[in-house]
Formats: C-alpha cells, sequence, structure tokens
C-alpha cells in the first residue's frame, strides 16, 4: 500500500508540473483614454509585438479624469511588473497642475520604463486671415501681434487642453497678447478655425495635414525643437529665433509601471519594448500617425518627465487653467 501510494503521489506530481509551468500572468497594459485614439493604437500594436518575449499583454481602456483614472489604478498596483500604464504628457505633466486635486504623485507613484513616442503640434492659420493679417510665417505673425495686440485669437480643445497651453507659451515668450478662445474639444476648435471664427490654431500634426494638405489651413511652424520627418519643409517655431529659439512643446506617450518595480523586472521590460519599437512595423505604425518612435531607458525617460513635470508647472499658471 505505501508504495502504491508513493506512486500516485508521484503521478499526481508529474500530472500537475506542466500547469505550475504555464505561462505567467498576463501583463495588464493600462491606456487611460477611449479606444481607438494614438495611445490605443499604438499600445495594441506594442502589445502583439512584444508576446514573444514577454507573453499575453492584454490592453486595458480605463478613461476618465482626463487621463487619470487609469493612471491611478497603475500607480496602486502590486509592482511586479504585470500592471503598466500608457501615461502621457497630459498624466505626468499637465495634470499635476491643471487638477486642484490629482490622486497621484506624477514622479513618486510610478517607474518609468521607456518613451514610447512623440507627435509634433503644429502653428496652423486660416488661410484668408493670413493673406488680410499679410502673415506667411513665424516672424510675420509675431510682428503683427506686437503691433496689434488682442487683434489675433486662437482655438484649442478646451481650457488646459494641448492647444491652449502652447498658445499660452508661445505668447509668453514672443511677448504678445492673443485672445484664447476655448472649444469643447479638438474638432471643433478645427471647425471654428477652418470657418474663419479664429485665426490660428496649436493643433496636433496628424489631425491638421488633411487639411494643410487641402490647402484649407496653412501651416507655418512645428513646436518641437527639430523638423519632423513627416514634414520636413515645414520649419520650427525655434527657428523664428529671438525669443522663441528654445520654443518646444509637444504630445508625447510612455510606458510606466508603479513605483518600487524591481530593477530586473525594469530592465527586461524596457529591453523588450524598446526592441518593438525598433521593428519596421511599429514604426510603420507611428509614421502613419505621424509621430516618431521615443526609446528611452528607464533612467533617461525619468529624467525627461522630471524636466516636463517643471516645464508645464509655468505654462499651466500662466494660463489660468484649472479643474476642480
Amino acid at each position: 500500500m505505501a508504495q502504491r501510494r508513493e506512486l500516485l503521489t508521484l503521478a499526481l506530481a508529474a500530472f500537475a508540473a506542466p500547469a505550475f509551468a504555464q505561462s505567467p500572468k498576463p501583463i495588464r497594459l493600462i491606456v487611460p483614454y477611449p479606444p481607438g485614439g494614438p495611445l490605443d493604437i499604438v499600445a495594441r500594436a506594442l502589445a502583439d509585438k512584444v508576446k514573444d518575449s514577454l507573453g499575453t499583454v492584454i490592453v486595458d481602456n480605463k478613461p476618465g479624469a482626463g487621463g487619470n483614472l487609469g493612471a491611478d489604478l497603475a500607480a496602486k498596483a502590486a509592482p511586479d511588473g504585470t500592471t503598466l500604464v500608457m501615461g502621457a504628457v497630459a498624466t505626468h505633466a499637465i495634470n499635476p497642475w491643471l487638477f486642484s486635486k490629482i490622486p497621484y504623485d506624477a514622479l513618486r507613484d510610478f517607474t518609468p520604463i521607456t518613451g514610447v513616442a512623440q507627435v509634433p503640434n503644429v502653428l496652423v492659420m486660416n488661410p484668408e486671415a493670413a493673406d488680410r493679417f499679410g502673415v506667411k510665417s513665424v516672424a510675420d505673425l509675431v510682428a503683427f501681434a506686437k503691433k496689434n495686440p488682442g487683434k489675433l485669437n486662437y482655438g484649442s480643445g478646451g481650457n488646459g487642453s494641448a492647444g491652449h497651453l502652447a498658445g499660452e507659451m508661445f505668447k509668453a515668450q514672443a511677448g504678445v497678447f492673443m485672445v484664447h478662445i476655448p472649444y469643447g474639444g479638438g474638432n471643433p476648435a478645427q471647425l471654428a478655425l477652418l470657418s474663419g471664427q479664429v485665426d490660428l490654431n496649436f493643433d496636433n500634426l496628424a489631425s491638421a495635414s488633411a487639411n494643410v494638405k487641402a490647402g484649407k489651413l496653412r501651416a507655418l511652424a512645428v513646436t518641437t525643437t527639430k523638423r519632423s520627418p513627416a514634414v520636413p519643409e515645414l520649419p520650427t517655431i525655434a527657428e523664428s529665433g529671438g525669443a522663441l529659439a528654445g520654443f518646444d512643446i509637444h504630445t508625447w506617450f510612455g510606458l510606466f509601471g508603479p513605483a518600487k518595480l524591481p530593477p530586473e523586472v525594469t530592465g527586461k521590460l524596457n529591453k523588450a519594448f524598446v526592441e518593438a519599437l525598433a521593428s519596421p512595423e511599429l514604426k510603420a505604425r507611428l509614421a502613419s500617425l505621424m509621430a516618431e518612435p521615443m526609446p528611452t531607458t528607464p533612467e533617461q525617460f525619468g529624467a525627461f518627465v522630471k524636466a516636463e513635470l517643471a516645464k508645464y508647472e509655468g505654462v499651466v499658471k500662466r494660463s489660468g487653467a484649472k479643474v476642480d
């Protein structure tokens, strides 16, 4: 009987071993915005690309509170590498200053893994307004605005939006005053520009490109320090020189884990996602969104986020925007 029990125990152990050795718990990649947007599209492409090295990655859309809801879920998750978030300039650089209360600390509550992509904004004008004011370049725009304070206006997707803050940064650095007109989202703001209700916008390059190509909008410059590979013929605002020489504002997003993620786990995740970003498939996917890959080390990404957070403190405070 003893021998039979021993054999039975060994048999059960052999049967159970494969189940124990199955693939680890899937990684939950939180996207703090609705499905279908650039972050969601790229997150799903990344999830598919890293499945051979990391196993199953499930994209989980958790929109709400301008991205704060999804970011907070990741901040409060166990630091074991099974919960990540696709954070962005809003969740980790703008919202901490825009919202009167925020449930997480953008630096202390996260482990940076890698940057993913950056998308330039573009300064676009209504062509009729540009011709009426004699504006063909950023320098022309600044000169006209200085001579005619308050005559120009610009639209945005709302108070505290990327377009609003880009406009406020431009006004501060150029030393001009333009009237801000907020709309209920990026699409209404663009329609207002197309119809001539506003003179100019600081729009997302991907959103504005079709109308620029069709001649319905006039692009003056991109908002990054370097020209965009998607439109290399378009100068940067910084190229106009003077007080605008250091102008740099753009949309970016990247991967974060909860704070206190073990270094070996962080390193494994970084390696897998950086390799994915170098693949032709991901480069093509990002190019279709007019985005550029932004792979970094965890340390580089952490330093970048810290600098962005500091930059937007002044920008948001100057704008006067606040969400209670």
